[in-house]
């Protein structure tokens, strides 16, 4: 196997020789990832009980690839459209934080959160699906999508990933994200105790 020059691990290698050098210098710039919630963390779908509370499917690895990145310095935010308890109590979960609800101007909101970190826009990555999420795909340095998104949505994204929104999607660009930045090889290397144990 052929590995990149200057990264650590195997894996490192493998995800990303299977992107542009573009991306991957894209992916290496992030130092906030900012995440839409329903179709991204969630395959979009709105489970309704008998009483109207909506029951949202997260995925696991999704919830871990969150906690990696923060774990490695990268700042992680939600910014969705939709107001749900379910989607706090997840960020609860996760511990991230700010994870904002109800957003509807989200590139103000994501202008807001690089600025307050003292970042630029070229430091910051989002993942969004809907015409909602297009301002910020279009500005920010980083923009990814799902497979499943409207296609003018992931032709206006500069990666789209090979996995659907709510399974494996978020992983695949927390990956993509940490390996670009030669940070992957230290979340095999660490120890069960240093990552907090079982995956989320």
């Amino acid at each position: 196997m052929n590995e990149l020059p200057g990264f650590s691990h195997p894996t490192e290698a493998q995800i990303l020789a299977r992107v542009t050098t573009d991306i991957r210098s894209r992916a290496s710039a992030v130092r906030m990832m900012i995440f839409d919630v329903d179709g991204i963390l969630t395959d979009g779908s709105l489970w309704y009980g008998e009483h109207g509370e909506a029951v949202k499917p997260f995925n696991a690895l999704d919830g871990h690839g969150l906690r990696l990145l923060r774990e490695q310095g990268i700042r992680v935010a939600w910014v969705s459209g939709r107001k749900s308890a379910i989607t706090a109590r997840r960020a609860a979960e996760l511990g991230i934080s700010p994870a904002l609800q109800g957003i509807h101007d989200k590139i103000t909101t994501v202008e807001d959160l690089a600025r307050d970190a003292g970042l630029g826009l070229d430091a910051v990555g989002y993942m969004g699906d809907d015409i909602i999420d297009l301002p910020v795909l279009q500005r920010v340095g980083f923009a990814v999508s799902v497979p499943n998104a409207p296609f003018y949505v992931g032709q206006t994204a500069h990666w789209v990933t090979g996995l659907s929104g709510g399974r494996g999607a978020v992983r695949e660009c927390c990956d993509l994200i940490l390996a670009a930045q030669g940070r992957l090889g230290a979340c095999f290397t660490a120890s069960l105790s240093t990552l907090g144990g079982a995956i989320q």
